[in-house]
């Protein structure tokens, strides 16, 4: 049943990608409870979190077009009759733009730098339990201790690195995405809901990046990395069929919990997220420990 374990997948993708609960984690585990028991793989994540994105692109669209547009205006350097500046570098949508390609470097780099790492041994479910609980821990933290006062207008280039770094650790299954840099910008001081719209904004690049590469790589080479590590072409789960529609379904769950999330972090804390996280990671290390899951 490749096309309803694909369908699941893109769920779990679209519930789990923006909570700070790791999308990835969610997939490498719920993939071991379908038949086979198998890992959907890297590339199957890194595809459906393209349908994630778009999502993104939709939910933002006004406010990502305003911050391309003024940022290309910027560069080409625009004057009017006057000799102004256009739209100085100064402006606020223009800067955004300059943060995002900022923040986006760290991940770029690390992810070029540790790809086979990351599309085999990352993957492991010990790797996965103990960065579900630690990261747990850290979110809780920062939303204990943050002032919670900063905008995004107060963003600077440094905090943008802290954010792309912090991002960056989401290469590893179990950190999350959303839920690294969210943490980041709660220990700067950021408020809630600012840390989110910065964290959805910068993963744009890097997750569209990721996610074509990986279907290119799926074109040209049809053997997954697992396989390769053991010296066979076998290849990945999911065919182009079964990953398409999972895309698809990831998107139209993802632009729902876009809005529910945004809405329940402006009045509420991280703490349920914070001892989900602590309770699924300590059920995985139980379920290792016994041999009812393997790593």
């Amino acid at each position: 049943m490749p096309l309803f374990e694909a369908l699941l997948l893109g769920l779990v993708q679209g519930l789990t990608e923006f909570l700070p609960i790791s999308s990835s984690a969610h997939l490498r585990i719920v993939g071991e409870f379908l038949p086979g028991a198998q890992d959907p793989g890297a590339a199957f994540t890194a595809i459906t979190q393209i349908g994630t994105e778009t999502a993104v692109l939709v939910y933002f669209w006004h406010d990502i077009a305003r911050i391309v547009s003024r940022w290309f205006l910027s560069v080409l350097g625009r004057k009017d009759r006057l000799g102004r500046p256009v739209v100085p570098r100064s402006d606020p949508d223009a800067r955004m733009g300059w943060l995002i390609i900022v923040g986006s470097v760290p991940i770029v780099a690390l992810g070029l730098l540790f790809e086979d790492d990351i599309e085999t041994t990352f993957r492991s479910l010990w790797v996965v339990a103990f960065t579900l609980i630690g990261f747990g821990i850290l979110l809780g933290i920062a939303d204990w201790v943050g002032r919670k006062e900063l905008r995004l207008t107060n963003l600077t280039v440094p905090h943008g690195i802290v954010y792309g770094f912090a991002q960056a650790l989401a290469l590893i299954p179990g950190v999350s995405r959303s839920g690294g840099t969210i943490t980041a910008g709660l220990f700067l001081g950021y408020q809630r809901r600012a840390a989110a719209r910065y964290a959805f904004l910068l993963a744009l690049p890097a997750v569209f990046g990721s996610g074509f590469y990986q279907l290119y790589k799926s074109i040209a080479e049809p053997c997954s990395a697992a396989g390769e590590a053991a010296g066979t072409c076998a290849p990945e789960v999911f065919g182009p069929l079964e990953t398409a529609l999972a895309t698809g379904v990831a998107f139209v769950v993802g632009l729902a919990v876009i809005a529910f999330f945004l809405s329940y972090i402006s009045k509420r804390s991280f703490l349920p997220f914070v001892v989900y996280r602590i309770a699924l990671g300590i059920a995985i290390i139980v379920l290792l420990s016994t041999g009812v899951l393997q790593p």
